[in-house]
C-alpha cells in the first residue's frame, strides 16, 4: 500500500539417533525445518514486553512502495514522549520468529532386533519538520491537539489528541498524510475511548543519511492498564485477509480475553515426503484449523521459557537481544527468564470486530507447533521382534497418511501415492495397488 496504513507490526544437522519415548515436553529429536513468517504474504509481527502495567512494543515493517508515501496511525493510550520512542533492531523480530517458529523434527528407528523389548512405534510426546522540543498545539475548528512532536531516527513523529474523527482525518490529509477511504468511521472509537494516536512518517534525508534499504520498527514504551493491540485500522483498505504473528514476552503464557485463544494442532507423525515441502504443509494445517475453528480464534502457535527449547529450532535469545526486544525486568526482581507466547492470528473485519486484549496468565506449560518424521530401520533384521517391527509399518504408514488428509484436507489417495514414492507403503495401498 502507498497510503496511510496501519502496520500491525505494533506488530541440519541430519543425526541418525534413536530415543525413547520421554515425559511430555522431553523431546530428542532434531530440528529440520521451520514455518517462519516468512510463509504468509505481508505477514505483520509485533513484540509485546509487559510487566505489570508497563509495556514495551516494538512494530515490525512490512512496507511495500516508495518510502516518501509511508505513514502509520496507531492508537496509543498515553501521550508518548521522546524519551519513550526509540527505533528498534529489525534481526530481534527475526530471532523471536525463528525461535518460536512450528517446526518439523526427525527421529530414527533403531534396530528392532537390537532392544530387550520392542514398542510400537507411535508419536513422541511430549515528511514535516520536527523541532526537538516537545509542543502543545491546538489545530483551529478542527478539535486536533498536537500533544508532542519530535523525531526518531528517520521518522518524525506527532502524537495527537482529537475530540472527533472529521477533525482528525481533515488534520492529517492537511498535513501530507494520505488517508483510505473508510479510515474516519474507524477512527471514531479510539476517539471516545480518549485514546491518543502515534502519528509517524519517514524523514527522506535521515532515511538516506542511514544507508538502510529498509524502513527500522519502531519501539515505543507506555504505561497503561490496558493489555491491547489495536488491529480495525489495519483493516480499512485490506481486501483480504490479514496474518499477523505476535510474540508477547512476560512472566506467564499470554492469552486473549476478548477471542478464544486456541493451541494449534501439534505433536503427530506425518509422512517422511513432507520434509521436502513442510511450508505446505503448515499453510495448509493453519488454514484447516483456521476454518475449523470458524475464522476467529487466535492459535498458540509457541509457549516456552526463553532460556532453553527442546528442539530448538534457533539458539535461545542472550540477555542482549532480550532488552533489544523490549525486556526491563532483567534483575534480582525477576531472576527467571521470560516466558514467551507466540500468537498467529488470521483476521478479516467481519470475524474480528474488536482490539485485540490480552491478559498474562500464571500458566508455564510449554507448548510448540511440532511435526514428526520417523524414519523406519532399514538395515537387516534377523529376529522375531524385528519382523513383527516390518509387519506393524504398513498400519503405522496408513496412519500417518490419515492424519495428513485430516490435517491438511489433501486428498489421501494423493498422500498415498507419495508415501509409495518414498518408500512409505500403507496397508491401504498395497491393498488398493
Amino acid at each position: 500500500m502507498k497510503s496511510l496504513r496501519f502496520l500491525i507490526s505494533l506488530v541440519l544437522i541430519f543425526v541418525v539417533v534413536f530415543c525413547h519415548p520421554l515425559a511430555a515436553w522431553g523431546f530428542c529429536g532434531f530440528y529440520v525445518a521451520k514455518a517462519d513468517a516468512k510463509l504468509y504474504n505481508k505477514a505483520s509481527q509485533v513484540v509485546i514486553a509487559r510487566s505489570g502495567d508497563r509495556t514495551v512494543l516494538t512494530m515490525a515493517n512490512d512496507y511495500q512502495g516508495d518510502v516518501k508515501d509511508f505513514a502509520v496511525v496507531i492508537p496509543v493510550p498515553t501521550v508518548l514522549q521522546k524519551e519513550q520512542v526509540r527505533v528498534g533492531n529489525s534481526k530481534i523480530l527475526e530471532r523471536l520468529d525463528a525461535f518460536s517458529a512450528p517446526r518439523l523434527v526427525e527421529y530414527f528407528d533403531p534396530d528392532p532386533c537390537a532392544l530387550v523389548e520392542y514398542h510400537e512405534p507411535g508419536p513422541l510426546v511430549g515528511a514535516a519538520s520536527s523541532p526537538e522540543a516537545t509542543n502543545t498545539k491546538k489545530t483551529s475548528n478542527l478539535g486536533v491537539t498536537v500533544e508532542a512532536r519530535f523525531s526518531a531516527g528517520e521518522y518524525d513523529i506527532v502524537i495527537l489528541s482529537a475530540k472527533e474523527s472529521d477533525g482528525l482525518e481533515t488534520w492529517l490529509v492537511r498535513n501530507g498524510y494520505k488517508i483510505p477511504k473508510g479510515a474516519k468511521q474507524l477512527l471514531k472509537p479510539y476517539i471516545r475511548q480518549k485514546m491518543k494516536f502515534f502519528v509517524a512518517k519517514v524523514n527522506l534525508d535521515k532515511f538516506e543519511e542511514t544507508g538502510y534499504q529498509y524502513l527500522r520498527p519502531l519501539q515505543i514504551t507506555y504505561r497503561s492498564p490496558r493489555f491491547m493491540l489495536p488491529i480495525r485500522l489495519g483493516m480499512v483498505n485490506a481486501t483480504t485477509e490479514q496474518d499477523l504473528i505476535v510474540y508477547i514476552l512476560s512472566q506467564g503464557q499470554a492469552e486473549l480475553t476478548n477471542y478464544r485463544t486456541v493451541k494449534i494442532p501439534s505433536d503427530v507423525n506425518i509422512p517422511l515426503f513432507v520434509k521436502k515441502e513442510f511450508g505446505r504443509f503448515y499453510k495448509s494445517l493453519f488454514q484447516t484449523a483456521y476454518e475449523k475453528e470458524g475464522r476467529k480464534v487466535a492459535f498458540l502457535e509457541y509457549a516456552w521459557d526463553v532460556s532453553n527449547c527442546d528442539p530448538c529450532s534457533a539458539e535461545p535469545l542472550n540477555r542482549e537481544e532480550l532488552e533489544q526486544a523490549g525486556v526491563f525486568w532483567l534483575d534480582g526482581n525477576h531472576p527467571s527468564a521470560p516466558f514467551l507466547t507466540r500468537l498467529h492470528v488470521r483476521y478479516t473485519r467481519d470475524k474480528f470486530p474488536e482490539d485485540l486484549i490480552f491478559q498474562q496468565t500464571s500458566n508455564q506449560e510449554n507448548f510448540q507447533g511440532r511435526y514428526i518424521l520417523q524414519h523406519p530401520f532399514t538395515g537387516e533384521i534377523k529376529c522375531r521382534a524385528g519382523r513383527k517391527y516390518k509387519r506393524s509399518l504398513a498400519k503405522r504408514f496408513e496412519e500417518e497418511a490419515q492424519t495428513l488428509a485430516k490435517l491438511t484436507n489433501w486428498n489421501i489417495q494423493d498422500i498415498r501415492k507419495r508415501m509409495q514414492l518414498e518408500g512409505q507403503q500403507s496397508t491401504s495401498a498395497i491393498t488398493s495397488w
